[in-house]
């Protein structure tokens, strides 16, 4: 594998959340600076070591509403 990718998204009730694509991967944090380094704990615990994507990929998702 050459990759993972990971959905990042705002939690309603604040912070931010990480869900790995194709895999039981998911952590949160209340910074996206937080949450980058517990992305990286939680693939090196998911793959252990060796095995582990040389690339995380991070597609990070807003939402916003604007007036019409």
């Amino acid at each position: 594998m050459k990759e993972i990718i990971f959905l990042i998204e705002e939690a309603p009730e604040g912070g931010f959340t990480a869900r790995a694509l194709g895999h039981a991967i998911f952590t949160e944090a209340d910074t996206v600076k937080e949450l980058k380094s517990q992305i990286r704990d939680a693939v090196r615990c998911h793959f252990g070591g060796e095995t582990s994507p040389p690339v995380i990929r991070l597609h990070q998702v807003k939402e916003e509403v604007i007036p019409a």
